[in-house]
């Protein structure tokens, strides 16, 4: 699992398909982290071939690819989740106080409406 998610970029941006609705390249790439082109290109590689996103041609425009979490790709909410509270609890962290305050009230809730709004996006 390590080689696969264990890179922060790859990481990020498996965050950032789950919980802020990034699916293009050029999202991924104007998240903020400052990502190279090269290294995003590789880690989506990656995520695809171990089968935790799909690709797909974009439906409003051909020339470009979408991204999606596959069901392999989405059971990995429990762990980010608790990544969250990891980081709430000891270190400082940008998730918002009010989705910390969500998880930290109904854990097993909050992973079932990011697997709802997932799967509502089929």
């Amino acid at each position: 699992m390590l080689e696969t998610i264990g890179d922060p970029w790859s990481l990020l941006i498996v965050r950032d398909l789950m919980f802020y609705g990034r699916k293009s390249f050029n999202e991924f790439l104007n998240a903020g982290e400052k990502i190279a082109t090269n290294i995003l290109a590789d880690r989506l590689q990656r995520l695809e071939s171990s089968g935790i996103v799909a690709k797909q041609r974009d439906s409003t425009d051909a020339r470009r690819y979408v991204y999606r979490l596959t069901e392999k790709g989405i059971d990995l909410t429990p762990l980010l989740v608790d990544m969250i509270l990891w980081s709430a609890r000891h270190e400082k962290t940008a998730a918002p106080p009010k989705i910390v305050r969500k998880i930290l009230s109904d854990r097993d809730s909050y992973i079932a409406e990011v697997r709802k709004e997932w799967a509502s996006q089929s």
